[in-house]
């Protein structure tokens, strides 16, 4: 599976942000069977006391309308964050997953909110539904998570239970001191522990950290970006999991069976 990570800054201008977006996958070739846009590419977070429910978007929106056109003419599955209504005041942070129909193949709303290092995205937006999301795309098993998920393993536990062989994981990860570190640490450890490539694509700029990166079953690291603007590429072998598996049958060695497995 030939995949694009399109890595950018968005703004708080919607427009804008579409404008920017149209540009970067404009600027594509037909051929990539996924591309993968950053969490918050509708609009960023902005500043804390921003009421980001003004800038939310129904799923039949101008943000996934403009991804609908994209994916139509590259041929491609197509991986963004968005801001939803959730009916409720706080709306939803949002995954959408637009097929290359053109047609939404499927929506992950952030189960992990950012309640951390002194933030609280609580504040600010509802947390989605305890159910894993996977989509299948090329032959391949994806399996969602979205930025501060990825400190949680047993999301990815339920997501390699659901038969998930590739971790897609956009983000908006802040930057500061020591988190690269634990960004490339965390998606090498979900890698590892779950046997599955993993394709994460952050935003970058001055307020994030940027690298966004495709690892490998094993962890290793086959392409890396760095902070600014940059459109990554590679190809993921479909036998790789397996391969990877035999060598190291860690999932089929595990003692604590997957939750609602029979005992």
């Amino acid at each position: 599976m030939d995949v694009r990570l399109v890595q950018l800054a968005a703004g708080i201008d919607p427009a804008e942000n579409r404008e920017l977006v149209d540009a970067r996958l404009g600027a594509l070739d037909p051929g990539a069977q996924l591309v993968v846009l950053p969490e918050a590419t509708m609009t960023d977070f902005g500043p804390t006391d921003l009421d980001l429910g003004r800038f939310a978007e129904p799923l039949d929106g101008p943000f996934v309308e403009l991804l609908a056109g994209h994916a139509r003419r590259l041929g491609s599955t197509i991986v963004a964050g968005t801001f939803e209504p959730s009916g409720d005041d706080l709306p939803f942070n949002t995954l959408v997953v637009v097929g290359p129909s053109g047609e939404l193949t499927a929506t992950y709303r952030k189960i992990h909110l950012y309640d951390s290092f002194g933030y609280r995205e609580s504040d600010r937006l509802t947390a989605g539904e305890l159910t894993p999301v996977t989509v299948e795309v090329a032959d391949r098993t994806i399996g969602l998570m979205t930025c501060y998920d990825l400190r949680f393993p047993e999301l990815g536990r339920l997501l390699v239970d659901a038969g998930a062989d590739t971790f897609v994981i956009p983000a908006a990860w802040v930057a500061g001191e020591g988190k690269l570190h634990h960004w490339r640490t965390l998606l090498a450890a979900r890698a590892i522990e779950n046997t599955v490539n993993v394709v994460a694509t952050a935003q970058g700029g001055r307020r994030y950290t940027g690298h966004s990166l495709v690892l490998d079953p094993s962890g290793s690291i086959v392409v890396e970006a760095a902070e600014g603007d940059e459109t990554l590429s590679a190809t993921l072998d479909p036998a790789e999991p397996g391969r990877t598996r035999a060598t190291n049958p860690s999932l089929a060695n595990r003692r604590i069976a997957p939750r609602g497995a029979r005992t």
